[in-house]
């Protein structure tokens, strides 16, 4: 129902052009970003207590440009949600012009997709893909020769760390910070997701099927879809509601079953965990490694609050990413208040079972999580 080729042609079409960086500088930048990479997997390591890098399946470390961020994205997409795409495919009726009509509409999606990821391409500064297809680069074939390109059918590896060099280069001019402090900041944060999935067998395939039970609960009713959706824009000024709020904010928050949010609570628990632990690692890591961690934590939070521009934050808010941005500082508060009480080993049995994790309401209360299973 979607058309995945089509939806990273018309990404890497839109996508916006990063910094002006010359080649020799470019390849340095490639080239420290994966000494970090490594460099930061010890420090993180050894902050956490999780693990001992014995346990790190070989999982691969990318630095890609946008169109290769984009790429990767697509075919992680593509893997998580053929459950659902299939599901609307046998409910697609058989009569005459339906394969037409429904390769008209995957068209359709594809350059929706496709425009989405665009505008997030030039946002990420790095990410590890839980759920990345089996695939590895087999030599960097960038136009400029420089990047990794994610490839499929090479290697059966779960997970990857992608780190987006154009987008780092960006942000450490706009904050004018250090260069070699900030990009290891950043490589700090993404080392404490692979160590999050690495360490923590268990945590991949709790997501995935919390991930998968969210697809199957989705309605492919197309006018159960449309009743929500009209519901929900009554709620928004200018639709005939008042604006008060109770509205849903995002795209996604329209069109969710009752089951659905029940997922999306204990999946934004998880989140908030994840998110916040890699912030209060990176900066409790900085001091040692990295000078000046307090001025770039100061510049880059000022950044996340205040947005790019108006369309930007209208954006952001669609897109549910003012969600994620309060997932980091919920999280973090979380943490600390754990770490606080219970120190870095009581808090490290959170990575128990899932039954260990905070549920939605712990994340706003470290104490009633402390009680419930630090004791």
């Amino acid at each position: 129902m979607v058309d995945w080729d089509l939806a990273a042609a018309t990404a890497v079409r839109l996508a916006r052009p990063g910094p002006r960086i010359g080649r020799e500088e470019a390849r340095t930048v490639v080239s420290e970003l994966r000494r970090h990479a490594v460099e930061a997997e010890r420090h993180v390591r050894e902050f956490t207590r999780m693990g001992t890098g014995e346990d790190t399946p070989g999982t691969p470390v990318l630095v890609v440009d946008r169109p290769g961020w984009v790429r990767a994205n697509v075919a992680g997409f593509r893997t998580v949600v053929r459950p659902l795409t299939d599901r609307l495919a046998a409910r697609r009726p058989d009569g005459p012009g339906s394969a037409a009509v429904g390769s008209m509409g995957a068209k359709a999606t594809g350059v929706e997709v496709g425009a989405v990821l665009a505008f997030l391409s030039a946002k990420v500064l790095g990410q590890y893909e839980t759920f990345a297809p089996a695939q590895l680069p087999t030599a960097p074939d960038s136009p400029e020769g420089l990047f990794d390109q994610p490839r499929r059918g090479l290697t059966a590896v779960p997970g990857r760390l992608l780190l987006v060099a154009p987008n780092i280069v960006q942000v450490e001019r706009e904050l004018d910070v250090a260069p070699h402090d900030f990009r290891l900041w950043v490589c700090l944060h993404e080392e404490t997701h692979r160590t999050q999935f690495t360490a923590v067998p268990w945590l991949r395939d709790h997501i995935q099927s919390e991930v998968q039970e969210f697809l199957a609960q989705t309605d492919v009713d197309p006018s159960a879809l449309l009743d929500r959706l009209r519901e929900a824009l009554g709620g928004l000024p200018g639709f005939g509601g008042r604006g008060n709020g109770s509205a849903a904010g995002s795209l996604t928050d329209l069109v969710q079953t009752p089951a659905q949010r029940e997922i999306l609570s204990r999946l934004t628990a998880v989140m908030s965990l994840l998110e916040g632990h890699a912030d209060v690692v990176m900066d409790g890591v900085g001091p040692a490694v990295v000078p000046s961690v307090a001025e770039i934590r100061e510049k880059f939070q000022r950044r996340r609050d205040r947005g790019s521009g108006r369309l930007d934050l209208v954006l952001r808010r669609m897109l549910g990413m003012d969600a994620k941005l309060r997932q980091y500082q919920d999280g973090a508060v979380f943490v600390r208040g754990v770490v606080e009480r219970a120190g870095m080993d009581g808090f490290n049995r959170v990575w128990t079972s899932p039954n260990t994790l905070p549920t939605k309401e712990e994340i706003h209360d470290p104490a009633s999580w402390v009680a419930r299973v630090v004791g």
